[in-house]
């Protein structure tokens, strides 16, 4: 029987060795296994509340980066910090929105992956007969009970990356709804396995459907057409692809000026 402190692995190396020499013997033998290899498994990861402040932290990171640093503006063509200043209550909101969100995820993800330990050992663990056998061999079954829980560090890492591009993305959108961006132009993020169709929208300019340069008959869709007629950068798993909004008619292509955006630009620019 192993001590109350053993790993998973030791917990689950002395419950296949009873199961292979014993066999299935009742309910409440498995029942008494699962309760230590659970046990086992939630003491062996990384606490949930360690996991949830690393990952509170680095969305903290972002947004000090890219809001209160002014990173956003690297990314948005024609607005200014005065812009950030005031839609900024809706960007701390997001950070708030997107630290619950990871934390839910993070809790879903252990569930899941316990869950499916649990009931990968019932279900070998119930297969032997009693008496046990003498035919398995108990490395492989060890391997595939903890499959689980071993990828699941590297699965959590994944959801970390993945929850700050989104957040990234989400920050920049808000940005460029509040501020009024009229387009943005899409930039694939170099990646060994890119998505075929994200990197054929690489450098074409997408309209915002309704915006003030429209509605005011100042411009049109390209050949592109709308963002909204798309998957948004950062939508997608481990999407790292993002916009560069354009707030600004000048930084619009000649092709999406209606003739009087083109009027308004010149006008514009004669007054400067």
């Amino acid at each position: 029987m192993p001590l109350p402190t053993a790993t998973f692995f030791e917990t689950v190396t002395a419950a296949v060795a009873e199961f292979t020499e014993r066999g299935f013997e009742s309910q409440e033998q498995l029942d008494g296994w699962l309760r230590r290899l659970r046990a086992a498994a939630e003491r062996d990861l990384i606490p949930e509340r360690e996991l949830e402040a690393r990952v509170r932290d680095a969305l903290r990171s972002i947004y000090e980066r890219m809001v209160e640093r002014g990173g956003l503006l690297k990314r948005h063509l024609g607005t200014d910090q005065f812009t950030i200043a005031r839609v900024k209550p809706r960007l701390h909101a997001e950070l708030s929105r997107r630290t619950m969100a990871s934390a839910q995820l993070i809790k879903l993800n252990r569930v899941e992956a316990i869950e499916t330990t649990l009931r990968r050992f019932a279900g070998w663990a119930t297969s032997v007969p009693p008496g046990g056998t003498d035919v398995i061999e108990r490395n492989p079954v060890k391997s595939e009970i903890r499959r689980s829980l071993v990828s699941l560090p590297f699965r959590e890492r994944r959801v970390a990356i993945d929850q700050g591009h989104k957040f990234l993305a989400n920050l920049s959108e808000i940005l460029a709804t509040d501020g009024g961006a009229v387009a943005g132009v899409w930039h694939q993020h170099y990646t060994r396995n890119p998505r075929p169709e994200h990197t054929a929208r690489e450098g074409k300019v997408y309209a915002v459907r309704g915006s003030w340069a429209m509605e005011r008959g100042l411009m049109r869709a390209g050949p592109a057409g709308y963002a909204d007629e798309i998957t948004k950068p950062g939508e997608e798993i481990l999407c790292r692809c993002s916009y560069t909004w354009l707030h600004a008619l000048r930084n619009l292509p000649a092709e999406m000026l209606t003739q009087r955006g083109r009027d308004e630009l010149a006008r514009v620019r004669r007054a400067a």
